[in-house]
């Protein structure tokens, strides 16, 4: 069952991020289906958050997406190469995003190998939000899409993972963001060889 609009509406950005993970992202793109289960996130808590792309209320062509009602995909390009695809929360106006940056792939995997060029499952197929991204499919075309369409959506599948075997730190490449790279917004399944390193 896809997760309710409502879901995404919730203004603490960091309690969802940790809740994501378990949850099951999936991709329509062209006709096929793919996906698997979130075992790694990144909270970015809008305009106070030194990491985030809207801190201090900025808005941009590329930004705007983040201030609408939480519910939606928001696509940008890193480094001019890496799609990176994150969920907008809160309410409008609140520019609340997680980034998603790792699967633990269970659908579609012929379809993800050769998207991203592979002859067999290796962990790097989705370790990454650009290898995650590329993986599924998506790409900037969807930026500003309902997580509520036939395109992209979250499941609850009933997975859950206890306390202890979900890790909090730093995210990972905000080191430009000084006191705000240290908070914890990073979650992540301990040992899971689909999580970014450190995954311990």
């Amino acid at each position: 069952m896809k997760l309710p609009e409502a879901y995404y509406h919730n203004p603490d950005v960091v309690a969802v991020s940790k809740d994501l993970i378990g949850k099951y992202l999936f991709t329509s793109i062209d006709g096929e289906t793919t996906g698997g289960y979130i075992v790694e996130t990144e909270a970015y808590a809008g305009v106070i958050d030194r990491a985030s792309h809207s801190f201090g209320g900025k808005v941009t062509p590329r930004t705007k997406t983040m201030y609408m009602q939480g519910g939606v995909s928001y696509v940008y390009l890193c480094y001019g190469i890496h799609e990176m695809f994150n969920i907008v929360t809160s309410v409008e106006g609140q520019p609340h995003a997680i980034l998603i940056r790792a699967i633990q792939p269970t659908h579609g995997l012929d379809i993800m190998m050769l998207r991203r060029n592979m002859e067999t499952v290796k962990p790097n197929i989705t370790k990454g939000p650009g290898s995650l991204a590329k993986a599924l499919g998506i790409s900037r075309k969807i930026n500003a899409l309902s997580m509520l369409s036939d395109i992209i959506w979250i499941e609850d599948r009933g997975l859950t993972f206890p306390d202890e075997e979900v890790a909090a730190g730093p995210r990972i490449g905000v080191d430009y963001a000084g006191e705000d790279a240290l908070l914890p917004y990073r979650f992540y399944v301990k040992g899971n060889i689909y999580v970014s390193k450190p995954n311990k």
